[in-house]
């Protein structure tokens, strides 16, 4: 929103006006799409309690869930610390379905991951704990 204080303004200018939204299950932290959002949009999420995203491929705002009913209810909003990319928190309304595919999420496509890379990563954690 335009009267927010200096260190709180959102960064749109980094992806030319949009800013991506990772939309994450308020009660179970199940993260569920990830949208883009223009300023209009983004000020609307927070002014309606709704989330609505910016459309690349229809160059409009849409508010997700407004045909099926699967609405997602705006809980909390947070910035990464590059003010470039937002979290929004969300309850889901109706059925409960938020991927166009018919879902909760939309990250069910597993890609493969190299064994060894796995347990790198796993170690690496271990020894950090």
């Amino acid at each position: 929103m335009n009267d927010q204080p200096e260190d709180q303004k959102i960064d749109f200018d980094k992806m030319q006006g949009l800013l991506p939204a990772v939309v994450q299950d308020a009660a179970n932290g199940e993260v569920l799409m990830l949208g883009f959002m223009n300023r209009e949009a983004f000020e609307q999420t927070l002014r309606d309690g709704y989330v609505t995203f910016f459309s690349r491929a229809r160059n409009q705002l849409w508010t997700k869930g407004e045909t099926s009913g699967n609405r997602l209810v705006l809980v909390s909003a947070a910035t990464d610390c590059d003010r470039d990319t937002v979290l929004l928190k969300v309850r889901v309304l109706g059925e409960g379905v938020v991927c166009h595919q018919g879902t909760r999420s939309c990250f069910t496509q597993n890609l493969p991951v190299r064994a060894d890379a796995v347990q790198a990563g796993r170690s690496q954690r271990g020894s950090q704990l």
